[in-house]
């Protein structure tokens, strides 16, 4: 069965949550083309890309990030599956790209969270992006895995403060199989994690009913 297959299956056998409008950020990215294959259809998606997709946003920065939710109004949901870090070996690894990874990947999202506030519906969700490099590392990622962490713990702690029964929490996976081309390389010995799996963990956090957790994928 094709990854395509899967995930429009998914989407068929979850239809019973009430129609939402929802913000995928990131949407041509594996982890958001999962993300929105999987989401059911009578949901309205709205994706959010650098340079593609129905509106255009760049997380890194926060003026981009408030012309977009100017321009698509009050949404119940916004996903979060963007973020770019550089990889550099520890010793090698300058200050600059290193702050690069927590603005693009970390700061981004919070931002993400910190200009959608007005704009989210109550009882509304936000759904945050990590990964699996801050609980198990590989070498040359740890610019990768001190953003991861700043998610997580940013989560945790925002959860405990949402406003208006609205929501917040991450999803962390391990490498994806549709990635394993891409990826496998610099990620030696570690079980690539089906895309069904992944699509559920975002489709418990949009639809469901947890809030400042960290849903693993592993």
């Amino acid at each position: 069965m094709n990854h395509a297959r899967k995930t429009t299956n998914l989407a068929e056998m979850n239809t019973s949550t009430r129609p939402l409008r929802i913000i995928v950020i990131g949407a041509k990215g594996h982890v958001g083309t999962t993300v929105c294959e999987a989401l059911p259809s009578h949901h309205d998606v709205i994706k959010v890309g650098r340079n593609s997709g129905d509106v255009n946003a760049d997380i890194s920065d926060r003026s981009s990030i408030e012309a977009m939710y100017e321009e698509i109004g009050k949404i119940d949901a916004v996903v979060l599956a963007a973020g770019a870090v550089h990889f550099c070996p520890l010793e090698q690894f300058p200050e600059d790209k290193f702050l690069f990874n927590l603005m693009h990947k970390a700061m981004g999202q919070i931002n993400c969270v910190l200009s959608g506030l007005d704009y989210l519906n109550d009882g509304g969700s936000f759904t945050l992006t990590s990964g699996i490099l801050d609980r198990d590392p590989i070498r040359m990622a740890s610019g990768a895995a001190a953003a991861n962490g700043a998610i997580g713990g940013f989560v945790k702690s925002a959860a405990i403060e949402m406003p208006r029964n609205t929501r917040i929490n991450v999803v962390s996976t391990g490498l994806q199989d549709i990635s394993v081309e891409r990826y496998g390389s610099v990620f030696p010995g570690h079980t690539p994690v089906s895309s069904e799996r992944v699509a559920y963990a975002y489709l418990k956090c949009v639809e469901g009913g947890i809030n400042g957790q960290l849903v693993t994928v592993d």
